[in-house]
């Protein structure tokens, strides 16, 4: 007994779209971001760091398709408090704002075990 099936796949994997910006760690306590830009065209992207009073901290262009780029700032550039991030596309002139916000926190834990 043989038998014999045909599959097709109908649906189209597309790329997922859209602009992405993490908090990845620290080195030598400097915070590092990194921005992914999923785009499937290509575009040229400005990208912003300001500080809470508004001052520019960085800016510079990203231009490409699917663009992953590492950004760490100093604490002596104003990184120690509140930052915004603002990426905007030349093309379409449309911009996506993050919002950067730093707290610390010390925890200590006591345990108490019998022996």
């Amino acid at each position: 007994v043989a038998s014999t099936s045909n599959v097709m796949a109908n649906e189209e994997v597309k790329p997922k779209s859209g602009i992405d910006l993490k908090f990845i760690g620290n080195i030598e306590d400097q915070p590092v971001f990194q921005l992914n830009v999923n785009n499937t065209e290509e575009d040229e992207y400005i990208v912003t760091f300001r500080d809470e009073q508004n001052n520019v901290l960085y800016s510079g262009k990203l231009k490409g398709i699917n663009i992953t780029k590492n950004f760490q700032l100093s604490t002596e550039d104003g990184a120690e408090n509140a930052m915004s991030v603002e990426v905007r596309s030349k093309k379409s002139n449309k911009s996506e704002v993050y919002k950067i916000n730093k707290t610390r926190s010390f925890t200590e834990e006591i345990v108490v075990n019998k022996l």
